[in-house]
């Protein structure tokens, strides 16, 4: 469980990008984080597992407040894996690499034994086939399926994802909301930073919907898609269907 209270991001004194935001992500659930640029939707879950280091308010992940300074940060993102929208994958490293030098550094695992879970994990999000592969020779959608089995091998309890598919065309989009459509339900927590209306109707269990920092709405896909409360909720829906 994450238990957000009174969270503020400020990058200055003009410019407040998270405003008294708190919210409680139940366990083994899916969320959709939807809302116009700018609204606040990476930033916030940057902060879950401090990319991004909150002005203000507290981070509960299982009784652990992850923002106090004392907290082992590499224990709290062993628990919650990260899937960025531009890849960043090890360009001099090779598919099965990129997702076994983690559990080579941080889980202190051998190398044949990181490099057989690397190859279990590709083969989980159809990469079995490109194991020797550089990122330079993969597609978009191949280098985010080889990210996401580099996120999986961790074996976390939260898969953040931000905004997944927005370098992607429209066919390689559609590989990866497959692998993480398969993921959802399997009792992984998924906190899912999305454009794509369509994935977010079909496969979270809750809609969050952002504006200018703050959540203006928590509701079930049917109950947001079709009775959004606020007027901006429903202009967005609108806009976007």
């Amino acid at each position: 469980m994450i238990k957000i209270e009174h969270l503020y991001k400020d990058y200055s004194k003009d410019i407040k990008v998270l405003k008294d935001i708190s919210f409680t992500f139940e366990d083994g659930k899916t969320y959709a984080i939807i809302g116009s640029s700018g609204g606040g939707k990476s930033t916030l879950i940057r902060c879950l597992n401090m990319l991004e280091v909150p002005s203000e308010g507290t981070i509960t992940l299982d009784g652990v407040v992850v923002n106090d300074p004392k907290t082992d940060l590499t224990r709290v993102r062993e628990k919650m894996g990260m899937v960025f929208q531009n890849f960043n994958l090890f360009a001099h490293m090779d598919a099965k690499k990129n997702v076994a030098y983690a559990l080579m550094k941080v889980k202190h695992m051998s190398k044949e034994d990181a490099y057989a879970k690397a190859k279990e994990m590709l083969e989980k999000v159809g990469m079995g086939h490109r194991t020797d592969s550089f990122p330079h020779q993969l597609s978009g959608g191949e280098k985010q399926r080889v990210a996401i089995a580099r996120a999986l091998a961790m074996e976390p309890e939260i898969l953040l994802c931000d905004e997944p598919t927005s370098a992607l065309d429209p066919e390689m989009t559609t590989e990866v909301l497959k692998v993480l459509k398969g993921l959802s339900h399997t009792g992984l927590t998924m906190i899912v930073v999305t454009h794509e209306m369509a994935f977010a109707k079909e496969v979270a269990d809750y809609i969050l919907y952002m504006d200018q920092g703050q959540i203006l709405e928590c509701s079930t896909p049917d109950v947001f898609f079709t009775h959004a409360k606020s007027e901006r909720a429903r202009q967005f829906v609108s806009n976007m269907l």
